[in-house]
């Protein structure tokens, strides 16, 4: 974390004069929101957790602002003052607490979804409007049904918020061919740090711009975004294809993912499952219709203990002919090497698609566990270092599951920019690895346990040599970070000086101490 001195010359020709302030209340008094503010917060509710379920801390106020100017005064409030931090939260999806205020106030991003929603036609291309606090689920769902169009990148999961995702990059099967979400945004309207409102693009306040992006909330709070979209397609032709062997399984993801626009699926992803039939992390897993099962007397005799398979989906339309959608998946599919009579197909609806992992959270819900601490461990690796991590973790460290999906699968650099804030390891295709951890386990030693395996993966990475990145980064020390972001490390802190100079957003990050509590 940068130092009290290195913070100090950051801060010498700002324009704010720190005023102490003695309490909350005297904050909520002068603000005059057009929103709500619970000044009284006893640290029970939304704002002091999140989805990691590990980590609690009490804000002084949750705030649910009406509109942008809320959000500015807010900010401008915290600054000028001696003591306030700000977070802005999403859905409340982080794992370790960055979005979090401790002592500080919490911004429900919620409360403004309904702000911005309005299609655009810019050079012939459509673009949406949208407001930082909207759901991707509401997104999707609106676009489809009132403009029979829908943004070309999505994340896996569609209960997040727009400003969320773009905070961190957004990816998901489609980034291969369009990039992270973060690729896919012209515009933006963003607080700044000083609670200045500022409209950045790539040739407007473009450092603002590409620095929010990926940003990990540091230099700003999205409040609207101007997304690009597509044609929504009706259909979506859902097929897994089981691996017994890594070598083979990752030389056709990268070849999928490698192939020219409109000769490839439209969705590349791949996963980890243990060689049994464990309901959590084994066969079972696999099909996507009941009435398939998986035969494991097809199984090669000579496979370990996990076996791999890659998703794929081709969209469609309704008035497209069924041949022609057999013919294109078959000219594929006939180019892998997958274990034969180990593929498994269904035909759903492109927003049954998209929504699938919201039906295993609602199973999730009713079975009451959705609640519970999710320790997962996010990994961007090197494509050069990707069989060293199949050999030292899939095949040893967690062999036998980790109580939800394992993901591992192919990116492409050059759909990344690099002016942005995102740190990737090098080489031009790199690999997404999510252990999704999952416990029956509300709290205590359990947890505790998933989180030192998760440190021990992260260490023998190192110790190995691996080239990788931490993805939803989350670290106590200076060093850590500086080693995070590498060469980008004096760009970010520069952007930071620029656009937070006090140090007054997203605390729960711990990447910079905030001047304010210094004063």
């Amino acid at each position: 974390m940068i130092e009290c001195l290195e913070l100090e010359r950051f801060v010498q020709d700002n324009d704010f004069e720190s005023k102490p302030v003695d309490d909350i209340s005297s904050i909520c008094k002068s603000l005059d929101l057009k929103g709500s503010i619970d000044c009284v917060y006893d640290g029970s509710g939304i704002a002091a957790k999140d989805f990691g379920g590990m980590q609690s801390v009490k804000p002084l106020a949750l705030i649910r602002p009406a509109g942008v100017e809320d959000v500015a005064l807010i900010v401008k409030a915290a600054a000028l003052s001696s003591n306030l931090t700000v977070a802005a939260r999403g859905n409340g999806h982080s794992i370790n607490g960055q979005a979090m205020a401790e002592g500080g106030l919490v911004i429900d991003m919620r409360s403004t979804k309904e702000n911005h929603f309005k299609l655009l036609t810019i050079n012939g291309s459509p673009y949406l409007d949208v407001s930082g606090g909207a759901l991707w689920e509401d997104v999707l769902k609106r676009c489809v049904s009132e403009f029979g169009l829908a943004p070309r990148s999505w994340t896996d999961y569609l209960n997040l918020t727009v400003g969320g995702t773009l905070s961190n990059a957004g990816i998901s099967g489609q980034t291969f061919r369009y990039g992270p979400q973060t690729s896919n945004v012209t515009e933006l309207e963003v607080v700044s740090g000083k609670g200045d409102i500022i409209t950045c693009s790539e040739t407007e306040n473009s450092e603002l711009f590409f620095g929010v992006l990926g940003g990990l909330g540091q230099l700003g709070i999205i409040t609207r975004a101007r997304i690009l979209l597509q044609p929504a397609p009706d259909m979506a032709r859902w097929i897994r294809m089981v691996y017994a062997d890594f070598e083979d399984f990752s030389r056709d993801a990268e070849f999928l993912v490698s192939l020219p626009a409109g000769e490839s699926f439209d969705y590349v992803e791949g996963f980890v499952l243990v060689n049994s039939d464990d309901l959590v992390n084994g066969w079972p897993q696999v099909s996507m219709d009941p009435t398939h099962k998986f035969d494991p007397t097809l199984i090669p005799p000579n496979a370990g203990a996990v076996l791999y398979y890659i998703e794929v989906v081709l969209n469609y339309c309704k008035t497209d002919a069924p041949s022609t959608v057999d013919e294109v998946v078959s000219r594929l599919l006939g180019r892998l090497g997958f274990v034969k009579g180990l593929k498994f197909q269904v035909d759903v609806s492109y927003a049954e698609f998209l929504l699938r992992v919201k039906a295993q959270e609602e199973v999730a819900r009713a079975n009451g566990i959705w609640d519970n601490p999710h320790p997962w461990l996010n990994l961007f690796i090197s494509k050069s270092n990707i069989a060293d991590f199949d050999q030292a973790v899939f095949k040893k460290m967690v062999k036998d599951g980790v109580g939800g999906p394992m993901l591992v699968y192919p990116m492409l650099r050059n759909k990344w920019d690099n002016r942005t804030s995102v740190v990737l390891p090098e080489g031009d295709i790199f690999y997404i690895v999510a252990l999704l951890r999952s416990t029956v386990y509300p709290k205590g030693p359990e947890v505790e346990k998933l989180v030192a395996k998760n440190r021990e993966i992260v260490q023998v990475c190192r110790e190995k040599g691996l080239d990788f990145k931490l993805y939803f980064p989350h670290y106590q020390c200076q060093e850590d970070w500086k080693r995070h972001f590498g060469n980008q490390w004096s760009r970010f802190v520069e952007r930071k000086r620029i656009f937070d100079p006090m140090a007054i957003l997203a605390p729960g990050q711990k990447i910079f101490k905030s001047r304010v509590s210094q004063s």
